[in-house]
């Protein structure tokens, strides 16, 4: 019989091997708690692939011995869902891990969801896509939404050593010499996707040739080969990946076109399209922002061309993009007044919705003074009318500052300085 992938095999038995996702599975936080209660509700987990969605699935089905099937959305049948429940009534309670959960249909879900109100069935739904938008209201109303993050390079790493330990799933039987380059290539590789970084060590062991003293060694061509993926030539503590967007990022702000081209490349040669169009689209609008709004349009559309496309191709559309971003002119005024508008409701300088902005759109609402005396603007000549809309405490406020480095912001600026003057 074939083994599976180290991957599948390395999958966490309990929520304490579970590596990265500590926002959820800590000592302290909720999924633990619910485990260590064994109160589970059912839950969907949302995120990247390779991240630990499955895993958390399986920990927590290991973590309370209960009986854990997997199914998917799309390619298994209600027949198969029939199997889990018949299951979940002989044991009381069965653990569903449903894989593309936002693909559920009707039938389908309108036979899960008694099995989910009486909790014989828990359901762990594992979906890529964002589940305020892509799964129905009545599965997502009975789960709690947990979002996962792509894992850190030094937790992909703890992964990968593991692994190379573990005598009884991974290849701690055999001799293996890995340099700390290629492992830390592996690592940063897979722009935080654990399973493609296990993936790749395990084509790197298996393809690889014993020396005369049955030692396995992985070197850093090996790494790249397996990852597919040239190296950043990052440093030891992982850091040249990171040094890299940073550079990228601040050469399109000082807007030094060359430099930031040089890093674009760095980035293509390493074969980082996600980490390339993540960059590009914050600094459109944190360093573009309102000098030039139609910057951030043309480069998303360079993105999904690229992304269309693939490499080699896809450095044309980028190319693009990084020169417009350089030399366009730069505004970070967005940025700053709603970093200041956040930091004023975290400190609790919030204040009462004023009276007559209150919904007044239900019975009684007359009497408690909703609504009373709301301008409507449009009932003006202008569409606009004097009237208080921050709260009393805050009512001088000015978090927007306009920049005038571009000709939009300018207009912006003049009609924001004659409203002040008008107030």
């Amino acid at each position: 019989m074939q083994q599976k992938p180290l991957a599948f095999r390395m999958r966490p038995r309990t929520i304490e091997e579970i590596v990265g996702q500590q926002h959820l599975v800590a000592d302290d936080k909720i999924i633990a708690r619910m485990v260590k209660a064994k109160q589970l509700t059912s839950m969907i987990l949302y995120g990247p692939p390779g991240i630990g969605k499955t895993s958390i699935a399986s920990a927590i089905a290991g973590s309370t011995k209960y009986a854990f099937r997997t199914l998917n959305a799309v390619t298994n049948n209600k027949k198969d869902m029939e199997i889990v429940a018949a299951e979940a009534k002989m044991s009381g309670k069965v653990i569903l891990l449903l894989d593309e959960v936002h693909r559920l249909d009707k039938g389908k879900q309108d036979f899960l969801l008694p099995f989910l109100e009486n909790g014989m069935i828990t359901l762990i739904g594992a979906t890529t896509s964002n589940p305020y938008h892509a799964i129905n209201p009545a599965i997502r109303s009975r789960c709690q939404i947990f979002e996962l993050k792509p894992l850190t390079p030094d937790e992909i790493k703890l992964a990968l050593i593991r692994a190379i330990g573990d005598e009884e799933r991974g290849f701690g039987k055999l001799k293996i010499d890995i340099t700390e380059e290629a492992l830390t290539h592996f690592a940063n590789g897979s722009n935080g996707d654990v399973r493609s970084s296990l993936n790749a060590l395990e084509l790197a062991v298996l393809s690889t040739d014993k020396d005369a003293e049955e030692v396995i060694h992985i070197e850093i061509k090996t790494a790249e080969e397996c990852m597919q993926k040239k190296s950043y030539g990052s440093d030891k503590d992982g850091d040249g990946h990171y040094d890299v967007l940073s550079a990228f990022q601040k050469s399109i702000r000082g807007s030094d076109v060359n430099a930031a081209l040089h890093y674009l490349g760095r980035l293509i040669e390493a074969g980082d399209l996600q980490s390339i169009s993540r960059r590009l689209l914050v600094i459109a609008y944190e360093d573009v922002g309102l000098a030039s709004p139609q910057a951030g349009a043309r480069t998303l559309a360079a993105i999904e061309t690229s992304e269309r496309i693939g490499f080699p191709e896809a450095r044309i559309p980028l190319a693009n993009a990084v020169i417009e971003l350089c030399l366009s002119p730069k505004s970070n005024s967005a940025v700053i007044a709603i970093s200041e508008a956040i930091s004023d409701i975290q400190r609790g300088n919030i204040g009462e919705v004023p009276d007559h902005l209150r919904d007044a759109h239900y019975k009684g609402a007359q009497e408690l003074g909703r609504g009373i005396g709301y301008l409507y603007p449009h009932d003006y000549e202008s569409g606009w009318v004097p009237q208080q809309y921050l709260p009393n405490k805050l009512k001088n406020k000015q978090y927007y500052q306009p920049k005038k480095t571009g000709k939009f912001e300018q207009a912006l600026a003049s009609v924001y300085e004659k409203l002040t003057r008008k107030k």
